[in-house]
């Protein structure tokens, strides 16, 4: 018997994950014009395909439309940080504690390390970093709580690859991402969601020090 052809994804999809992973590596850049027909170029599809992408990306707050100045990537401020950064510390913490306390395997966070410690390039390290943070709370038992979380993630990814041009700061999140990992693995279900906690609030606050200013006068 031969087994089933993989499903080739359709063009929309293609180009959306195409954007996508330019974006949250840093290769599209927050501001810069996204033009429908060198976009359409580049993949080598028409300009349907790219605007129905442009349109969920959009969606999910990577890209802004406008009606003058057309489509361009998110820009990144402050403010965008804080509201990203207060929802992941409301959940992502929850999410975690949950998933140790069912017994949750996390040898896809492991697996994330790994690579993330092996990346040789920054865009490597982003996609690890992303699949280190959800495999945390994807199986933590409450499919709606993933699926919110899963709403913020790319925004957040954006948020990271704009601090991390600035200022370079893996080695420390690295030891913090093995500390979570230790403690979870331990079942210290509340200790593990403490740890990451602290390290959620302390890269926004070292990459955004304003945004913490702000989020304490409101």
């Amino acid at each position: 018997m031969t087994s089933a052809p993989t499903p080739i994804p359709s063009r929309t999809q293609f180009v959306q994950e195409g954007i996508k992973h330019r974006i949250l590596t840093g290769q599209l850049t927050p501001g810069q014009a996204l033009v429908e027909t060198e976009l359409a170029a580049q993949f080598g599809v028409s300009k349907t395909p790219v605007r129905e992408a442009l349109k969920t990306l959009a969606g999910t707050g990577l890209v802004v439309m406008n009606q003058y100045k057309g489509v361009t990537v998110r820009m990144v401020d402050a403010d965008m940080a804080r509201e990203v950064y207060d929802v992941r510390l409301l959940l992502e913490p929850e999410a975690l504690r949950r998933s140790v306390l069912r017994g949750t395997s996390l040898d896809t966070a492991r697996e994330a390390l790994e690579r993330a410690d092996a990346a040789t390039d920054t865009a490597q390290r982003s996609l690890a970093n992303r699949e280190f943070h959800r495999s945390l709370y994807v199986r933590c038992g409450n499919p709606l709580l993933g699926r919110m979380l899963d709403e913020v993630r790319d925004q957040a990814a954006l948020v990271s690859a704009v601090a991390w041009a600035a200022d370079p700061s893996w080695e420390r999140e690295a030891a913090e991402h093995r500390e979570i990992l230790r403690l979870a693995l331990d079942g210290d279900s509340d200790g593990a969601a403490r740890a990451l906690y602290s390290h959620i609030a302390s890269f926004v606050q070292r990459a955004f020090p304003e945004a913490q200013g702000k989020g304490e006068q409101e």
